[in-house]
């Protein structure tokens, strides 16, 4: 039995225009560098974003410096203050009614990013969400450890909400990195969806119990 979903943010349930990435190329490239949109989400999707900036640097094959990573990052973090000042953010087509739906099947529900907490919160505010109300808990990059595809956020997620056994949690997300992040936590189902930062191919490749084009698809496994 299902009693809670783990869901990723941007790009599963978050519509924010791929702004992240976006940017994690622009504060990369600023300093120096010439990758393109496909190497920074091929490398970076669903990572924490030092990490990612980090994994992206390493394609040319080079050594990278701490201070080179922490340099690159802080202009990121301002970069993506002021873009997501200017942006309007939705979220993904039919995630509220996803999130009631599962509700009312007595499943929890939680967010789980990447993104470090401020970041975050402020994401869920401008979409109108809530812990409590829309959502059972918000686990960030920052809250924990060990980042994706470490388990800790999905344990913090279990923690929060009571849940003792990872075969009653599923975790969704639109990279290889969310897939990989629910089988090293031992969740019963993971699922890749085509919303966001990789394609069904490329999700395919972490081998989920399915891939899946639109989040209500998720009823038709947690009800069977």
């Amino acid at each position: 039995m299902i009693e809670l979903v783990v869901f990723d943010m941007a790009g599963t349930t978050v519509d924010e225009d791929n702004v992240v990435y976006k940017t994690v190329r622009t504060a990369i490239n600023a300093a120096g560098y010439e990758f393109t949109q496909e190497q920074v989400q091929a490398a970076g999707a669903g990572k924490e974003k030092s990490q990612a900036i980090r994994d992206v640097l390493a394609l040319d094959g080079r050594d990278h410096s701490d201070d080179e990573v922490s340099t690159i990052f802080a202009d990121f973090k301002k970069r993506l203050e002021t873009a997501y000042g200017e942006l309007h953010v939705r979220e993904q087509p039919g995630a509220s009614s996803v999130f009631k739906g599962l509700h009312k099947r007595g499943i929890k529900v939680v967010l789980n990013t990447g993104y470090d907490r401020g970041t975050a919160e402020r994401l869920i505010r401008k979409l109108g969400w809530s812990v409590g109300r829309e959502i059972d808990a918000l686990v960030t990059a920052s809250d924990v450890e060990n980042g994706r595809p470490a388990a800790d956020m999905i344990h913090k997620a279990m923690q929060l909400t009571g849940v003792r056994q990872a075969a009653s949690v599923v975790k969704i997300g639109d990279s290889q990195i969310d897939i990989d992040e629910g089988k090293n936590a031992g969740c019963g189902m993971t699922f890749g969806i085509t919303t966001g930062a990789q394609t069904e191919s490329q999700l395919r490749q972490a081998n989920p119990t399915e891939v899946l084009e639109r989040l209500a698809e998720i009823y038709a496994y947690v009800d069977g």
